[in-house]
């Protein structure tokens, strides 16, 4: 689980960006004081970091420069400020990307997955039972017989590996579609989720996607 830290000074706006990363699957982390937070970056060693530029006491913008002398962390900025400059100035200290309030949460979520995906490593094979999966060449193999996916059901199938034995909802299938450069509606999804399961089914493993009414999709 993904770790990521809200730098706001905002109260609600915080319990509200931490109840949407959490929903999402993230772990979130809140500051309740901004003295030091250079040092309580490094005790948390968050994946990512949402930070306000308006800070009581100091500046997103300054901490941004200070934490780049220690950390690398993947840094998203946050304003109310609707200004070229800010973003500017932002991006020249080392953020990784830059959003302006109010935002859409569901383009929030986008722009955290789109960089957070950067910066995993690719993994070339996932095994799963008597399965070899290779989502480069978006194929399952058994031992004797090749079954070939669209990239859409690769795709799907490869975050369902990933996330095996927890629930992937829909929504979090999508945006992960979305962020992978496939545009999907929720038709689609249905209809991609079908095909992978007759595919696998064709290779005697009907069971393997189960279904969670009002949750989502699961691999056990």
């Amino acid at each position: 689980m993904k770790k990521i830290l809200i730098i706001e000074d905002d109260k609600e706006l915080r319990k509200e960006l931490q109840i949407l990363l959490e929903n999402a699957g993230y772990q979130a982390f809140l500051l309740e004081s901004f003295e030091h937070i250079v040092n309580k970056i490094k005790e948390i060693e968050p994946d990512l970091i949402l930070l306000d530029i308006n800070l009581p006491g100091t500046n997103g913008e300054f901490l941004l420069k200070e934490l780049r002398k220690e950390k690398n962390t993947p840094v998203i900025m946050v304003t109310s400020r609707n200004s070229e400059s800010d973003e500017v100035l932002s991006m020249s200290y080392g953020a990784d990307d830059y959003i302006t309030k109010p935002y859409n949460p569901t383009i929030l979520l986008l722009h955290i997955e789109a960089i957070l995906k950067r910066l995993t490593p690719n993994t070339d094979t996932f095994f799963y039972k008597e399965l070899k999966i290779t989502p480069d060449r978006g194929i399952i193999e058994t031992t004797n017989e090749t079954i070939y996916l669209s990239k859409n059901e690769m795709l799907i199938l490869k975050l369902l590996l990933q996330n095996q034995g927890k629930i992937v909802s829909r929504e979090k299938i999508m945006t992960y579609l979305w962020t992978s450069d496939e545009f999907i509606d929720d038709n689609t999804l249905t209809v991609n989720i079908s095909r992978l399961r007759n595919k696998l089914e064709s290779i005697g493993y009907q069971n393997m996607i189960e279904t969670r009414k009002g949750q989502g999709y699961i691999i056990l």
